[in-house]
């Protein structure tokens, strides 16, 4: 069994952030009811598509019932009550004060079901002067302190650029789901207790990955600045250039695997010399050292190099693109990558959720691929919130696709 099987959840989510929180939970069991406006989802609409069926939303909304509701009619609005009034939590990422401005703000949502746990996703916060302001992923990046960090150094002719997914909406949505269980955990077994609400915004879900760059500035006025592909802390780590003009990825951090390194790639004597023979020297002596990494990449394709480096057990890798991933020997034998049944799009490929559980396969925990938007609209308003022991699984047809 998945571990949140069980668990009721209602999606108001659109875009990225609340839908990607709730993937996760669906993914680890959870039973997810997400709602869309009439004409679905907006981000059905973003990239490619298999007869107008969205090919991101096989996985985005995987797990997932869908149905669809028009939050501005009364009617629908009593519908989404209805839901709430059986659920464990509700997710939304609407700006702050819209749920409240359509009479569906936490006051109502407890009056139906006082022990909802409610998750809200937002650019700012519920709170604070800048909590009106429209945001959406990259606004994050930039005001969280990332998008500071990924130029690289002393280059001042293109701006920095993003990493190239919607990092702080995915991170927003993993510390939603990680507050919504926590809510949860802690209402459950006590009959009293009330549902709490969860205030989880895209800037401080960046900022919380800055490290030691607060206390730093605090206590010494340091600004980190950009690195490039080097991490200033420790050496040699960092990318190099290979022969056929990909890119090598090496972390020679720790002593033993410095002096490993360098005898690889012909350097015994650096392996050797006193400037080099700690973390500390070798980060006031990196650039010799990759000088001479760089020396030695250039002269060997990077799977080459890769392969030289392995045997040395160095760590390693070269940079892949999805062609890599989606052919990797290691991704497929640990399901990181399955081949799925989509009824909508035939056979595609799905990335596995990022956990693992003993006794559940990575196959058991996506039980079915994005639906079409309001394809449970019956079974969820007809059947499901009868809560009749025979409502059936609209999905039992495709557990094992």
């Amino acid at each position: 069994m998945l571990p949140l099987a069980g668990l009721k959840i209602v999606e108001l989510g659109h875009y990225i952030a609340a839908p990607f929180a709730t993937r996760l939970l669906a993914d680890l069991g959870a039973e997810v009811i997400k709602v869309e406006p009439p004409e679905g989802d907006p981000v059905r609409g973003w990239g490619s598509a298999v007869d107008g069926n969205p090919v991101w939303f096989s996985v985005h909304g995987r797990n997932k019932l869908s149905v669809t509701l028009d939050l501005k009619s009364a009617e629908d609005r009593a519908k989404l009550l209805r839901l709430c009034g059986r659920a464990d939590a509700l997710v939304e990422n609407f700006r702050p004060g819209y749920l409240e401005r359509i009479g569906l703000g936490p006051e109502a949502l407890h009056g139906v079901n006082p022990r909802l746990v409610i998750a809200r996703i937002s650019g700012y916060g519920q709170d604070g002067p800048y909590r009106d302001k429209p945001a959406f992923g990259a606004i994050g990046e930039a005001m969280g302190g990332l998008r500071h960090l990924t130029a690289n150094p002393g280059q001042t002719e293109f701006p920095p650029p993003r990493c190239g997914v919607s990092i702080s909406d995915d991170l927003a949505g993993i510390y939603a789901a990680l507050a919504l269980v926590s809510a949860c955990w802690g209402i459950k077994g006590d009959p009293a207790a009330k549902g709490r609400i969860v205030d989880v915004d895209l800037v401080s879900s960046v900022f919380s990955l800055m490290e030691g760059m607060l206390p730093e500035y605090g206590l010494f006025g340091w600004v980190r600045q950009p690195q490039g592909a080097a991490i200033k802390t420790a050496a040699p780590t960092n990318t190099y250039p290979c022969a056929d003009g990909k890119w090598l990825c090496i972390a020679g951090n720790s002593d033993l695997i410095f002096r490993r390194l360098m005898t690889a790639i012909g350097q015994p004597g650096m392996a050797a010399d006193p400037r080099f023979a700690n973390n500390a020297l070798r980060c006031e002596n990196v650039a010799e050292l990759d000088a001479a990494i760089a020396a030695w990449t250039r002269g060997v394709p990077a799977a080459e190099a890769e392969a030289m480096l392995e045997a040395a057990e160095v760590p390693c890798s070269r940079l892949y693109d999805m062609a890599d991933c989606a052919t990797d020997p290691h991704f497929r034998a640990r399901s990181m990558v399955m081949e799925v049944a989509d009824p909508l799009l035939g056979r595609v490929l799905h990335p596995a959720a990022p956990f693992r559980f003993d006794g559940v396969s990575p196959e058991a925990m996506l039980r079915w691929t994005g639906p079409a938007a309001g394809a449970h609209n019956h079974h969820v308003f007809g059947e499901l919130l009868e809560q009749t022991p025979e409502s059936r699984d609209p999905h039992a047809g495709q557990k094992d696709a």
